[in-house]
């Protein structure tokens, strides 16, 4: 073989070598762009997957509060009229009660199973009585009173009674209370 053919092959070869090392490389950074694309892919599905689960947790959470707590505004409007029952069955006296039995019971009857509607659907009376301490959790102080024999902070007087709804305040129950230091 002649020298110059020899040089053409090597040459040819060199030219070969050039471009196959700018294919390999052409590959190597395309395959590095793939890659770094698929994982910019995974990244955002992910993401998305995981607001998907956080969507899906908060639309239940929400389902849940509103099936408890949706007739809250119906049950604020129903308290009056557990107050007016209540009032009238402590305004009656021995008297109205001996001419009047059957209508005060049918009153009692019906602040009763008003009480079992209540239950019903979570609904449950806060009763402080006299002598508990004031807890502005679940009471509200209309007055506070010096009252001898009690300590600051002992409810003197109920004038209402209060609701909760599940586990939160519907109404705070009203009351007096005590503004004697101790001592």
């Amino acid at each position: 073989m002649s020298e110059m053919k020899k040089d053409e092959i090597a040459e040819d070869q060199a030219q070969i070598d050039e471009e196959f090392e700018d294919v390999l490389t052409e590959s190597v950074d395309e395959v590095a762009a793939l890659r770094a694309e698929r994982d910019e892919l995974r990244d955002r599905f992910m993401r998305a997957l995981a607001d998907a689960e956080n969507i899906r947790k908060r639309g239940e959470r929400d389902r849940r509060e509103a099936e408890q707590y949706g007739g809250s505004k119906l049950a604020r409007d129903l308290l009056p009229v557990y107050d007016a029952l209540r009032r009238a069955l402590d305004a009656a006296g021995e008297e109205q009660r001996s001419m009047a039995g059957g209508l005060i019971e049918g009153v009692e009857l019906t602040l009763r199973e008003l009480l079992n509607v209540f239950g019903r659907h979570g609904i449950e009376a806060i009763a402080p009585a006299v002598g508990d301490r004031f807890d502005p959790q679940h009471h509200e102080a209309m007055f506070e009173a010096p009252v001898p024999g009690t300590v600051a902070g002992d409810i003197i007087q109920v004038m209402d009674e209060g609701f909760m709804l599940h586990e939160r305040l519907l109404r705070p129950a009203k009351v007096g209370v005590s503004s004697t230091p101790k001592g």
